[in-house]
């Protein structure tokens, strides 16, 4: 009999599970916190490998190991136009392969947060990640931070399909995967997790904002260990102790300007995709043009080519006369509409920062011309400028305040900030301005998603084969089995599978001690008839409100007929999360 009862090693690990449980009362959601961070740190690794990749890829096609301004200026004019040409067409190849490998899995990280079951192919991100490689290396005028986010979501989907995960935690895991590519792209952790939140998913809440906060912290500290810890823009600026009424006013401007450049920056966006859209061409070619036409801007303007980064940096430093940027910032816009329209995967994130700081730095230096005595520095509206024009583009204000703080950690601009993104932000409004990013959030879209929550019962988030044992099973299998899953209790059947109660972990603890006692303890001794349970018809509003009466983190599943037969079990995270995507849906 003694061999069947459990070790010494075993019953001390119960007995720690136990006093664990009791005082740090671990469950599910802190297991969602611990994938989580796993995820931050995955994204941050995805990160940097690409950030390496690209450039040696810059570096083979240009023999340059410097910036793309930099590569720009150094090349020969031919040259100017071959390198972004040949990375298009490259690039344009590769994504022929993604119409190959078509599957039934969504490709887009923000279709399988929304819309989908949180499913990522692997292969067609493969191919996206690596077309954007060419497109980025190459000087195509697009930020690297689509291809980053795209990157660490689908690295989040494989682990959560690897898993078997439930498709409304998996969606969740997805989601954290995003926010950790915009945390490690631009080294901001709470703009990862506002990015998703405010605007892919258009809530705050907890049950998702924690797990996205800690994703997006966990790849920053990663991304600043692999790459350092300064700011993105590091710049000197003056202390704004006092913001008169003046300073105001000319921050308000700066909005009211960035609201109105928004939407015709966004239409010069679609306008050139749609023009790209009607060319009787293969991709491939559609991708070499822009590349080519990118180039021969190059030619005059270096500082086209790229994302703009080194370009922001100088703007910032005060390093431009208003005629020569006010020409830059022209090309600009025109290659990255063009980079944009021929198809080029990427993202307009640090495009849109290019647009906004030179907003701001032009706007200012006018300023200095009529109103000399307001003291205004180009550098401060810059910085704001950015966040504001990402303010109105994103239809997300509360991100752009965030990300432009973060960018350069500079506390003194949050007021001006807050007054510019806001105005921009509801200036943009009233030219009913989509979103940079409403393609996939449409309304449209979620009304189709809010019709299949409507109908959302707990079969569509239960969870089959919870650990179970039969009336007639020993104490040391219990014990054993408390050891090796973590819950807090074990669901009791009998013969012929039908559900007759549970034993919880808090009961067995007093028999641990007491070897003779327990050897002839079976569960039938120790379950507790009453506990709540649902069907796998019952809607999500109902379980919810028994969940409202139960403190634990599982119900079980039974069968409406007459049998309960023990089917499943359902989380209350899980339910949570999927009411929570109903309400941001329905918003």
């Amino acid at each position: 009999m003694k061999e069947l009862l459990p070790s010494r090693r075993e019953t001390r690990r119960l007995r720690r599970r136990i006093r664990l449980a009791e005082i740090l009362r671990l469950g599910e959601q802190q297991s969602i916190l611990v994938i989580a961070a796993l995820i931050g740190l995955a994204g941050a690794v995805s990160s940097f490998a690409f950030r390496r990749a690209s450039e040696f890829i810059h570096w083979v096609l240009t023999d340059q190991h410097v910036g793309h301004v930099a590569s720009f200026a150094s090349l020969p004019w031919w040259k100017c136009i071959l390198v972004p040409t040949v990375g298009g067409l490259c690039a344009g190849l590769i994504l022929l392969l993604r119409n190959k490998w078509q599957s039934r899995r969504g490709g887009d990280y923000m279709e399988a947060i929304v819309l989908g079951d949180g499913q990522i192919s692997f292969r067609s991100s493969l191919v996206q990640s690596a077309s954007a490689l060419f497109s980025i290396a190459s000087g195509a005028s697009i930020g690297r931070e689509g291809p980053l986010v795209q990157l660490s979501a689908m690295l989040a989907s494989l682990f959560g399909r690897w898993r078997k995960i439930p498709a409304v935690r998996l969606r969740l895991f997805v989601a954290c995967g995003a926010a950790a590519g915009i945390a490690s792209a631009y080294n901001a952790p709470i703009t990862g997790a506002l990015f998703v939140s405010e605007i892919i998913l258009q809530t705050i809440s907890m049950e998702i904002f924690g797990p996205l906060i800690l994703s997006s912290m966990v790849a920053t500290l990663a991304s600043r260990h692999l790459l350092g810890s300064n700011p993105l823009y590091q710049v000197s600026l003056p202390r704004l102790y006092e913001i008169g009424w003046g300073e105001l006013v000319a921050f308000a401007g700066l909005g009211l300007m960035a609201g109105i450049a928004a939407p015709a920056f966004l239409w010069i966006l679609r306008a050139v995709r749609m023009g790209f859209q009607r060319l009787k061409v293969t991709l491939p070619l559609k991708l070499a043009l822009g590349g080519s036409l990118v180039g021969t801007m190059a030619i005059w303007f270096p500082q086209v080519g790229g994302n703009g980064y080194s370009v922001i940096v100088s703007i910032l430093h005060g390093q431009w006369l208003v005629p020569a940027l006010v020409s830059i910032l022209v090309f600009k816009v025109a290659a990255t509409a063009v980079s944009f329209g021929s198809g080029a995967v990427g993202g307009v994130f640090t495009p849109t920062l290019f647009t906004g700081a030179s907003l701001g730095f032009i706007f200012a230096t006018g300023l200095q011309q009529f109103w000399p005595h307001l003291g205004v520095h180009p550098a401060i509206f810059g910085l704001v400028g950015m966040g504001a024009l990402l303010a109105a583009t994103t239809q997300a204000p509360l991100m752009a305040i965030i990300l432009a703080f973060e960018l350069s950690l500079n506390y003194d601009i949050i007021l001006p900030l807050m007054a510019a993104c806001v105005l921009a932000y509801q200036t943009s409004r009233l030219f009913a301005t989509r979103g940079v990013y409403a393609g996939v959030t449409s309304s449209a879209a979620n009304l189709s998603f809010e019709r299949r929550l409507a109908a959302a019962h707990v079969a569509q988030i239960m969870k089959p084969d919870p650990p179970c044992v039969t009336l007639e099973t020993t104490f040391p299998e219990i014990a054993r089995l408390f050891v090796s899953h973590r819950v807090n209790y074990l669901y009791v059947i009998n013969a012929q599978h039908r559900f007759c109660g549970v034993v919880s972990m808090h009961d067995v603890k007093e028999f641990l001690g007491d070897a003779d006692f327990s050897a002839v303890v079976i569960a039938g001794d120790l379950v507790r008839a009453e506990f709540p349970t649902v069907e796998p018809e019952t809607s999500l509003a109902m379980a919810l409100e028994v969940f409202s009466r139960h403190t634990g983190e599982r119900i079980p599943v039974v069968s409406k007929d007459e049998e309960r037969r023990l089917l499943g079990s359902v989380s209350k995270t899980d339910l949570m999360l999927a009411l929570v995507n109903r309400k941001s849906v329905a918003a």
